[in-house]
């Protein structure tokens, strides 16, 4: 009997998931299956345009949902819970080798995600020293300022603009969660984005980060650039990328 109603409820699951590949059970009425067929389907398609509403307006309506079922059909889930569904979709995306997908499609899908991604984020913010030296302490990033770079213009990708072949340079990007819980864009220069990275490393006085990023950039007056480079991060600290500087011993 419980083997019976096992193979029932996965010959159930799997025509809810792919009707067209797999029978429904015995002796259901096709209309109450076409109840659950829409119900499922529309909760994953409904969350999905919520949190990918470019790609959603940018396929077309045909086009997305087509994704969308695929990735319900195909697609096993490693987590069950509903604010990971988007980066499920993600990863279905980066394991599928189709052609017929649009080039940026990918990227874009992650750049959508970010967002959502960093308004739930719940990572612990380290301890700090909001007034510190930037220049002679060890600046600290917050754990929700996110340096992005990205083949594709991400940004400007929409239905009115979906290009072909990608631009000769990266598009870079700042992404940070304020104090009241807005998520920000920004787009940044080679440099910041350097900054950001060698930054995030830790274990530096900021003099020296800055330091070694003008020997990466070949610059001639290093002292000039330290001190434009002190002026950038208090920038940073205003604006909330940078905390303040690690607690000293």
């Amino acid at each position: 009997m419980a083997d019976a109603l096992h193979d029932q409820q996965f010959a159930l699951s799997r025509h809810l998931r792919d009707p067209s590949l797999h029978p429904p059970p015995p002796d259901i009425e096709d209309r109450r299956l076409a109840i659950y067929r829409d119900l499922f389907f529309n909760n994953i398609e409904g969350l999905l345009a919520g949190n990918f509403p470019v790609i959603r307006k940018t396929l077309g309506d045909d086009a997305w949902r087509a994704l969308v079922r695929r990735f319900y059909a195909e697609h096993r889930s490693q987590t069950p819970l509903f604010p990971e569904i988007a980066r499920e979709f993600i990863r279905y995306l980066e394991s599928r080798d189709d052609d017929a997908l649009p080039p940026w499609l990918r990227e874009l899908a992650h750049y959508e995600w970010v967002e959502l991604a960093l308004q739930i984020a719940e990572d612990e913010t380290p301890m700090h020293v909001p007034d510190g030296d930037l220049l002679t302490g060890e600046p600290v990033v917050s754990p929700f300022a996110w340096a992005l770079a990205y083949q594709w213009p991400v940004h400007r990708i929409g239905p009115d603009f979906r290009p072909d072949t990608p631009p000769a340079e990266p598009t870079l990007l700042l992404v940070r969660r304020d104090a009241g819980h807005q998520v920000r864009f920004a787009a940044i220069s080679p440099l910041v984005y350097r900054l950001v990275e060698l930054l995030g490393e830790g274990g530096r006085q900021g003099a020296d980060v800055l330091r070694q990023l003008a020997i990466e950039a070949s610059v001639d007056d290093v002292p000039a650039f330290v001190e434009l480079g002190a002026a950038m991060l208090v920038r940073m600290r205003e604006e909330g990328t940078v905390l303040g500087t690690r607690p000293g011993p």
